[in-house]
């Protein structure tokens, strides 16, 4: 995953891009895997860290799913429900208010329709290194000097909050931001206060793409 990413950048030839990720920790791990040269500043909200891969209960459950073919398509197809995408372990502690069944709707059509996409989805879960990996990789991030802004939920509760603090003090050029009233998905839940925070921070920094 974190290759594809590297491997985009490539191909468009970007540099000095402003990477923002979400949920995943993969901004992160382009650093430890030393496919940043292009990046030039990080946004990382509300997203996997340390040993938090895949996170919280969700990401255990997914976990279970991804170990066979039936099990990932039952999860997948399940993912049709409505009231099972807002239960706490499935999508409902990744937002504070539900996100439109339309939005969603198409976040999990290729999941629930295509054996292709399903059979990629579980080699994520079956990839995720040990503890000692993830944190050495981690301490790796100390060498990114650029421009870091770490947004974080004050209510998440799939990304823990120290994360945030400890993702500021692991990078030596990072501020942290945190917002309330969100959950993980803070694109969803404040829009707004996070498009202004990050206009803020590339004013500050200098704008790059």
């Amino acid at each position: 995953m974190v290759g594809l990413v590297g491997d985009f950048l490539d191909r468009l030839d970007l540099r000095e891009v402003t990477l923002v990720g979400n949920d995943s920790g993969g901004a992160q791990l382009l650093v430890t895997q030393r496919r940043d040269e292009r990046v030039g500043r990080l946004v990382l909200v509300a997203c996997e860290a340390f040993d938090n891969y895949p996170p919280g209960i969700p990401g255990r459950l997914a976990q279970l799913s991804a170990k066979s073919a039936v099990t990932t398509y039952l999860m997948a197809q399940s993912l049709r429900l409505r009231p099972m995408r807002r239960a706490p372990m499935s999508w409902g502690w990744m937002s504070e208010r539900p996100v439109p069944p339309q939005i969603m709707d198409e976040w999990f059509h290729p999941l629930t329709t295509n054996s292709a996409i399903r059979r990629d989805f579980r080699k994520y879960p079956a990839r995720v290194p040990d503890k000692a990996t993830l944190l050495e990789w981690a301490e790796r991030q100390r060498a990114f000097d650029r421009p870091v802004l770490v947004v974080w939920a004050t209510e998440d509760r799939l990304m823990p909050r120290e994360h945030g603090q400890r993702l500021t003090e692991l990078f030596p050029n990072a501020r942290l931001v945190e917002l309330s009233d969100s959950y993980t998905l803070i694109p969803e839940d404040q829009p707004g206060q996070l498009s202004g925070t990050i206009r803020q921070f590339l004013a500050v920094t200098g704008n790059s793409r």
